[in-house]
Formats: structure tokens, C-alpha cells, sequence
């Protein structure tokens, strides 16, 4: 009985799987069945094609092993050997010529979609953007706008009244990456010191979604793609409002105190800080900036800018021009954080900012050990950046 009861439990967690992986492939969202793009629409194609082909082989060759078995099975009372034979000219001739020719086809249709996509020409009014895969996000550059971003993609819908399609260089800064948004195109790998390039032309304005598809490390699977597909107008707002830099605040601007004295400062709470820090470690913010109504984005930015995160992390207008990490210019302008593994909200961003590894375990960012105030304060200033 306890041998049943644990098939029976099998047969419920195989149904259970087939089940979820029937609704992943139904889902629009990262089926290459549902193509709104013409390099996806060509591996659509070629897909339906590839499993025509196989489906009838399969549905030949299960009518033949069918029809032998019922015909040729031994029947009651029948004791007799059956007639041998030995080779067949027409046979053999037929599983040679016909599976060549099978294989001509489909590698005729599968080079014709190849070089259709790889070769296609590209249009003066094309929109270039440069892809950066690093452990474990995405960066986008956009050198016709001189506009940089991070994890998420914003590109132009193209109509076939308007074509304008997107042509993208892709490398890696330390590992193997693939950039794949299956309603877009195919997935084309990213590798260190090399540059390959694709490109997609969005039929439909909206959001799509993708993923890393090239295994690169602890957190691989978080390594996440969104893809905006705007409007012309969007698109133009959207690199508007990116090329605008972030100016530093100032207490005038900001209805605030006066920018507090970088040497009027008292150590933070050390109650978060490691062991055996040394006196002169950064954990420090102004005067100003330890009462418990000061979490403002003024205070916010001077703890940003005099701990390390300028030594990663870009804010265009200000001291901040790391380059490591994501650029933090338009932050707030990302639906999301971590390279998609979190909502871009406030609570999100403390957590992200106190520990990273509460959200993304493994990713590179480290945690700074700062104090809860602190990291108040930092996320009222990235909250700003907009």
C-alpha cells in the first residue's frame, strides 16, 4: 500500500509539472508562438514549419510500427517460423533518399531565415542602441541620444507606415550573457571582448519581457529584461527626460537648511557597523542630518555622495560617476529594481539599499552597513531622481 500511495503521489507531481509548464508555454508573455516582431516572426515561422515536418514523420513512422504489429502478430495456434527476408533494395533506398531529403529542406528553410534576418539592411532612420551584459543587469546605451540606462529597454514601435527599427551591438563586460525576448527576436549571446548584433522592429506598442538565456551565475535567473515598446511620442518624451541631468540639491531649491559643512560631521550610530572599522570609515552624516525629521533628499544625497556608492554608480549632474554599477540618473523612471527582481517602491528600495542580498542573494552589490536613518535618507534621495 505505502508503495501505491508513493506512485500515486509521483504521478500527481508529474501531472502537477505538466500542467505548469503547459501554462508557461501558453503564456504570451515568453512564447515564441506569440511574435510581435519580424525576426520573431521568422522563427515563428520556421518553428511551425520544423514541427510540420516532424509531426508527420512521427505520425508515418507510428502508422507503420502499428500497422506491422497488427499485421504481422502471431496469431493463435500458429507455430510456424515467418518468412525471412533479407534486404529490400526499395527500402533501403527509401530510408536513405527520403530522411536526405528531409534534411536538404529543412536546412534550406533554416538558412534562408537566417541569412533574411542576419543580412537585413539597415535604414538610415534606424534607432542604435549598444547592449552591456554584466553579472547580474542590463546596460543600454543609446549613443545617437547620449543616454544611458539600465534594465529596462525603451524602444520605438515600427509600423510598416513608419518603419523604424531597433539595431543592437551586444558585449559583455566579464561573462557569458544571452539577450533573449522571444516575442521579439531569437536569443543572440553576449561574450567578452566580441560584439554581435540583432535587431527587432515591434509592431505593437507595450511591454515585453525576456530574460538572461545563458547561464552566468548565482543569480542568473534574476537576471532580468524588460523591453518598452513606445509610441513615437513616448519614445521622444521618454529620451527627453532622460538626456535631463540631475542638478545638486541645494537648500534653496529643496526649501530646506543650507548644504550642511562636509567637516561638521559626527559619527553614525555604529550599532550596524562591522567590527574593527577603522575610525575614518565613511559611515558619517552631518549634524543637520541626525534628527529624526531630517530624512530628506537633500541629506539623502550628501550620505550618497561621501560613502562608496559614487565609487559605482552614476547620478549625471552631480559628483556621482561611478561606472561599475547601474546608471541612478532616471532611476525612478524603471518600474523595477535589481534588474527586474523587485517592484521599483519605496520599502523595496530600503531593503535594496540596507542588504541587497535580501532581494537578489549572490548579486555583486554590496551591503554598506549603514544605519537605518541613513538608509532613509538615501532612498528619499533616489526617489527624486526621476
Amino acid at each position: 500500500m505505502k508503495s501505491k500511495a508513493i506512485i500515486s503521489r509521483r504521478w500527481i507531481v508529474l501531472a502537477a509539472q505538466f500542467a505548469v509548464s503547459v501554462v508557461a508555454w501558453a503564456a504570451p508573455s515568453t512564447s515564441i508562438f506569440s511574435d510581435k516582431s519580424t525576426p520573431a516572426r521568422e522563427v515563428y515561422g520556421l518553428s511551425v514549419f520544423v514541427l510540420t515536418i516532424t509531426g508527420l514523420i512521427f505520425v508515418g513512422v507510428s502508422g507503420l510500427l502499428v500497422y506491422a504489429i497488427v499485421r504481422y502478430r502471431a496469431r493463435k495456434g500458429d507455430t510456424t517460423e515467418p518468412p525471412q527476408v533479407f534486404g529490400s533494395v526499395q527500402i533501403e533506398l527509401s530510408w536513405t533518399i527520403i530522411p536526405i531529403l528531409i534534411i536538404v529542406v529543412l536546412f534550406l528553410t533554416t538558412a534562408r531565415v537566417l541569412f533574411s534576418v542576419q543580412d537585413a539592411p539597415k535604414p538610415a532612420n534606424a534607432l542604435n542602441v549598444i547592449v552591456v551584459g554584466h553579472q547580474f543587469w542590463w546596460e543600454f546605451r543609446y549613443p545617437q541620444y547620449n543616454v544611458v540606462t539600465a534594465n529596462e529597454l525603451h524602444v520605438p514601435v515600427s509600423s510598416e507606415a513608419a518603419p523604424r527599427p531597433t539595431f543592437m551591438k551586444l558585449t559583455s563586460a566579464d561573462v557569458m550573457h544571452s539577450f533573449w525576448v522571444p516575442q521579439l527576436a531569437g536569443k543572440t549571446d553576449l561574450l567578452p571582448n566580441r560584439v554581435n548584433e540583432m535587431w527587432i522592429d515591434p509592431h505593437q506598442a507595450g511591454l515585453y519581457v525576456g530574460q538572461c538565456a545563458q547561464f552566468c551565475g548565482a543569480e542568473h535567473a534574476k537576471m532580468l529584461l524588460r523591453v518598452h515598446v513606445d509610441t513615437p511620442e513616448q519614445f521622444k518624451e521618454w529620451i527627453s527626460n532622460q538626456q535631463r541631468m540631475q542638478a545638486e540639491l541645494s537648500g534653496e531649491g529643496a526649501g530646506e537648511e543650507s548644504t550642511p559643512n562636509a567637516g561638521n560631521v559626527v559619527r553614525a550610530s555604529t550599532s550596524t557597523i562591522p567590527p574593527n572599522s577603522p575610525p575614518t570609515r565613511g559611515h558619517v552624516v552631518p549634524e543637520q542630518a541626525q534628527t529624526a525629521q531630517d530624512i530628506s533628499a537633500k541629506a539623502g544625497q550628501y550620505v550618497f555622495e561621501h560613502e562608496a556608492c559614487i565609487s559605482c554608480h552614476t547620478v549625471a549632474g552631480t559628483v556621482a560617476t561611478g561606472r561599475y554599477g547601474p546608471d541612478l540618473t532616471h532611476l525612478m523612471s524603471r518600474d523595477t529594481i535589481a534588474s527586474g527582481a523587485a517592484p521599483n517602491t519605496r520599502d523595496d528600495l530600503i531593503r535594496w539599499i540596507g542588504d541587497p542580498n535580501q532581494i537578489k542573494p549572490g548579486c555583486l552589490m554590496p551591503a554598506m552597513h549603514l544605519s537605518d536613518k541613513q538608509n532613509q535618507q538615501i532612498t528619499a534621495y533616489m526617489l527624486t531622481l526621476k
